[in-house]
């Protein structure tokens, strides 16, 4: 509703799209299920893959592969972390970042066609856009993935942001139960994951940060020194609830 109690019919129709696709998703990956159930494929492995590929649907002629675009993405990012300012090639269809996690679901299947994309797409996005996206329910498959994906290209400058995203995933409907899906090696990454961002915030706050201790020491002041410890033990103790959360020991 608008600030005067009035209806947004836009707003409307987006609720109404996104839960159509939503329900869409669930119908599409239960059918998936019980499919591989009566072929009685031999592991969850393949089980896993049929449900996760229920999206896809067989080409037409109609249909051209390999149309692609130059683009720089996230030229920004790219300049803070000292990397050259070449262009990424992604797919032409990715022209605008997705607001439903039925746009989600296309573009991270079908465009992003490697991990080092889809991390950068995860950070384009955010934590308080995916929790936005997926607070109905998180697909079957993809926290396994965005763990994969984090705990391969995590990098000091990008800690506060996954972070975020972990939180915000955290969540998300049936989160509990996404968790006991992982496989073996997923949990792996999550536990990678967690201990580079554990070493990341210990380096942050013993080494090299302007706010650390060893600094407000110098500068003989005793309110930054407080204020500093207090925000070290505010990180640690937030990524230990996060520890907690996503069962890492």
């Amino acid at each position: 509703m608008d600030a005067d109690g009035a209806v947004d019919p836009r707003a409307l129709e987006r609720e109404l799209r996104a839960a159509v696709a939503e329900d869409e998703r669930r119908e599409r990956e239960n059918e998936a299920k019980l499919r591989a159930m009566r072929q009685r494929v031999p592991s969850y492995e393949q089980f896993r893959n049929m449900v996760l590929a229920s999206h896809l649907k067989p080409l037409e002629k109609k249909d051209k592969m390999g149309q692609k675009r130059n683009v720089l993405w996230n030229p920004c990012a790219a300049h803070a972390k000292g990397l050259q300012a070449s262009d990424v090639e992604i797919p032409q269809e990715l022209d605008r970042l997705p607001g439903t996690s039925a746009e989600f679901y296309r573009d991270w299947r079908r465009c992003l066609k490697s991990r080092k994309l889809k991390y950068q797409f995860l950070l384009e996005l955010g934590g308080e856009a995916l929790g936005r996206i997926f607070q109905a329910d998180l697909g079957y498959g993809l926290l396994g993935e965005f763990l994969v994906v984090l705990a391969e290209n995590v990098c000091q400058e990008d800690r506060d942001a996954i972070l975020q995203i972990l939180q915000s995933l955290s969540g998300t409907k049936r989160f509990g139960l996404n968790l006991d899906l992982l496989s073996e090696r997923e949990k792996e990454s999550g536990r990678d994951l967690f201990r580079k961002l554990w070493s990341m915030s210990r380096e942050y706050w013993t080494a090299g940060h302007p706010s650390s201790t060893a600094g407000c020491k110098a500068e003989g002041g005793a309110h930054l020194l407080d204020a500093s410890l207090q925000k070290e033990t505010e990180e640690e103790r937030r990524v230990l609830e996060l520890m907690k959360r996503y069962q890492i020991n």
